[in-house]
């Protein structure tokens, strides 16, 4: 999963994306909303975590452009405006969820997950041979033997089931499981891959498609 926090209180933003990285998630800052809109027309996101007042260019506007440019990611307005016609103006804009501040970050994370999934329209356990993955409580079994996975080794895995077959491309992976400071040049794909395959176990499961990528 890859989200998109668009915040301009510094120390708060590095606190949930610090956070979120340890749950796993890719996560990339903008601190305004010009440059937030920048970023969610380069890249591609799950979840929008939007900040209602921002500067450059208001978090309303944003959520309006987002939700006009029929972009794939869900949009979570995270604002210290909590009183129900916030909530209201919020959804109208085209939110797909409201959070106020302060927030519970358990919340905040479990909110994220369920919006990422309805993006992706996952169940929220996965199973594919052999394999189970409750996504919610980040626990991966394979024939009932539970699986201790990282959290990043977590991320490909759930993008390579959720692809129910398909084949998904080095660069897909890295674009979705690791935020925009990765280098592309790296052997960390590879490197994860290799590390999921032996953790996975016998007979393998990830199967490498010589010059796309890989397929579960």
């Amino acid at each position: 999963m890859r989200v998109l926090l668009i915040e301009d209180e510094v120390l708060l933003a590095e606190q949930v994306a610090d956070g979120l990285r340890d749950q796993g998630i890719a996560v990339d800052l903008a601190a305004d909303g010009l440059d937030g809109l920048h970023k969610a027309g380069a890249n591609r996101y799950d979840v929008v975590v939007l900040d209602r007042d921002l500067p450059l260019v208001h978090g309303d506007q944003v959520c309006t452009a987002l939700a006009a440019g029929g972009a794939d990611a869900r949009i979570l307005m995270l604002t210290a405006a909590g009183e129900a016609a916030d909530r209201v103006a919020g959804l109208i804009l085209g939110a797909d969820d409201y959070l106020a501040k302060p927030f519970v970050f358990d919340e905040l994370v479990l909110r994220i997950r369920a919006l990422a999934r309805r993006a992706n329209n996952a169940p929220r356990v996965l199973r594919r041979a052999g394999l189970t993955f409750d996504t919610a409580r980040r626990v991966v079994t394979r024939d009932g033997r539970v699986i201790p996975l990282t959290t990043k080794e977590l991320a490909v895995l759930e993008i390579l089931m959720c692809a129910d077959g398909a084949v998904v491309s080095a660069e897909d992976l890295l674009e979705r499981a690791w935020d925009e400071h990765a280098d592309p040049f790296t052997a960390t794909v590879r490197v994860t891959i290799a590390r999921l395959r032996r953790k996975l176990g016998d007979p393998p499961l990830i199967e490498t498609v010589v010059g796309a990528g890989y397929r579960l």
